[in-house]
């Protein structure tokens, strides 16, 4: 149940933004037992200025091609699943839509099964 944002720079176009959906739910399915129906993700554009960033915080050499990946997932993985859900999400960013590695940060937020209402107002993994 992770909820994914993904937040770019204009200039990446439709198709690079689908294919980075793709690319970082086949990682989750991957390496951290995320179900394939398991998809909930919000795909941002912003215009020049809205996005900041250090081109090169902690020497990694980065662009307006930066592609910020926000996860919010309940608790429970482990820092290996964590580490290959990163190199994974790189990978597949660069092999499906052209994005750099260097180019792609990634947070991960944890909480827990009752911070999660998928509708109807209901807490549906608690209820």
């Amino acid at each position: 149940m992770p909820l994914v944002r993904i937040d770019v720079l204009d200039g990446h176009d439709d198709d690079t933004l689908a294919a980075l959906g793709d690319a970082v739910h086949v990682a989750m399915t991957e390496t951290i037992d995320v179900p394939d129906d398991d998809l909930f993700q919000v795909i941002n554009r912003h215009p020049a200025g809205r996005v900041r960033y250090d081109p090169a915080y902690l020497g990694v050499r980065r662009d307006d091609g930066i592609v910020f990946v926000a996860i919010t997932m309940r608790a429970g993985r482990t820092v290996e699943q964590k580490k290959a859900l990163y190199r994974r999400i790189t990978e597949l960013a660069w092999e499906k839509a052209g994005v750099e590695p260097r180019n792609v940060l990634i947070s991960i937020t944890e909480n827990e099964l009752c911070d999660w209402s998928f509708g109807e107002g209901l807490a549906q993994m608690i209820s």
